[in-house]
């Protein structure tokens, strides 16, 4: 794949996730959440990321149109939502093994799915813009 093509293509996949964070709190600020099967806190711990993930989609979409537009920010800002993104990333990780949440049971497929997504996208980012 081309450098041009390659960069289209992490482009488009940094403001479909920045999409993706908006579209997903959106849900998640509105459903009922039954904390019975979930950790204690486990809503206001979820909560707590609205900032930060919000700030995370807002560097995506600035950086992707830096990038589109060639300007010099375009990199640094990837870099800084790809060192955003790695350690929403980890902490999620670290906090759905310690609380069981990647058991079928308890959502484990789509959390599994969402901390592979940012880890990949993350690296790829730091190693496309590095």
């Amino acid at each position: 794949m081309s450098g041009h093509l390659a960069n289209l293509v992490l482009i488009g996949l940094q403001l479909a996730t920045a999409l993706g964070i908006v579209v997903f709190w959106i849900w998640w600020l509105r459903a009922e959440h039954d904390e019975s099967g979930w950790p204690p806190g486990y809503r206001r711990h979820e909560q707590a990321f609205v900032l930060p993930d919000g700030m995370l989609a807002i560097l995506l979409v600035a950086s992707s149109l830096g990038s589109l537009g060639n300007v010099a920010l375009g990199s640094p800002l990837a870099l800084v939502a790809a060192g955003m993104m790695l350690f929403l990333a980890l902490f999620d990780l670290a906090y759905f093994a310690q609380q069981g949440m990647f058991a079928v049971g308890r959502g484990g497929v789509g959390n599994a799915i969402l901390v592979g997504w940012l880890l990949v996208l993350s690296v790829t980012m730091i190693m496309h813009h590095l």
